[in-house]
């Protein structure tokens, strides 16, 4: 493969980088989306909200299996989106279901 073959392909693959917001060709940046601060990471989910690309940095960041950091407005750990859990403590009794898909029929009891 020649140098020209790699250039032209790795272009193509990352065309959407060019209208990356976070795009500023001097890595000022990556100090914010590779912290392990919480509020670092809020603020880079927050910065990656109004991007533009937001869709294809994720696609692409899971397709390269990127070890950790924050990738299209997503934090990432071993190559996985992390999972998204609710705020506050969980409940000391779970809650119950509500019924309403259950159906009594009266002769069903009689």
């Amino acid at each position: 493969m020649s140098a020209l073959t790699l250039i032209t392909t790795e272009t193509t693959e990352d065309a959407w980088r060019v209208d990356a917001r976070c795009r500023d060709d001097a890595g000022t940046l990556t100090d914010l989306f590779f912290s392990e601060d919480l509020a670092d990471i809020a603020r880079a989910k927050a910065f990656c909200a109004g991007c533009v690309v937001r869709s294809e940095c994720l696609a692409g960041a899971l397709e390269r299996r990127e070890p950790w950091g924050v990738w299209g407005g997503e934090s990432i750990v071993n190559g996985r989106v992390t999972v998204r859990r609710p705020r506050g403590r969980p409940p000391k009794v779970a809650r119950i279901e509500p019924a309403a898909d259950w159906e009594i029929v009266v002769a069903d009891i009689a």
